[in-house]
């Protein structure tokens, strides 16, 4: 079966290796009591995806500016952007390392260092339905994440339980690794 892999990298290192910017502590500590007061609350999110042209697509979140997608020159795109595939490695390795970066300031812990290696291996020969059809598995079968953590005065397995901590918790992590309601439709 061939299978390509696909790698993203997040990282929050500052240049002058002097810790990361913190989040704001008394704003975290307000989400929690927040969340602790309405366990069940749900937030819907929402894009407006616009293709633009060949494989180049707008992505329309809030108020920001486009995200643009698109697919690189193997896969027939213009290789103007990330891929669906890397964007979702991307979402993947940003939403653990909030979680990470959110769960060290609640610590009391200096982030010195944070960056994530992301890679993920897929079978692209179904071509998007129009090629290889013969069942095999759509989409990632396996995704790899490396965290480079590294916090003032904290050891490697204080760490690496905040780590399996985070994933547990990661709503990207969690869409990854769970059954997830899908609806499309056409309007």
């Amino acid at each position: 079966m061939s299978q390509q892999a696909s790698v993203a990298l997040t990282s929050c290192l500052l240049p002058e290796m002097d810790g990361l910017t913190p989040i704001d502590k008394a704003g975290l500590e307000k989400l929690i009591e927040s969340g602790k007061a309405n366990p069940k609350a749900v937030k819907t999110l929402k894009c407006k995806t616009v293709a633009e042209g060949r494989f180049r697509h707008l992505n329309y979140i809030r108020n920001l500016e486009p995200y643009i997608v698109d697919e690189p020159p193997g896969l027939l795109g213009d290789d103007t952007a990330p891929n669906p595939s890397e964007a979702s490695l991307a979402a993947l390795g940003s939403c653990i390392a909030v979680g990470l970066h959110a769960n060290a300031v609640h610590r009391g812990w200096k982030v010195l260092k944070l960056e994530l290696s992301l890679e993920g291996d897929l079978n692209i020969t179904a071509v998007w339905g129009t090629g290889d059809t013969s069942e095999k598995p759509v989409g990632f079968t396996d995704v790899r994440v490396d965290v480079d953590m590294v916090c003032e005065g904290v050891s490697k397995e204080e760490i690496t339980a905040l780590i399996n901590h985070v994933t547990k918790w990661s709503p990207v992590a969690n869409t990854f690794t769970r059954p997830v309601n899908l609806e499309v439709k056409t309007s």
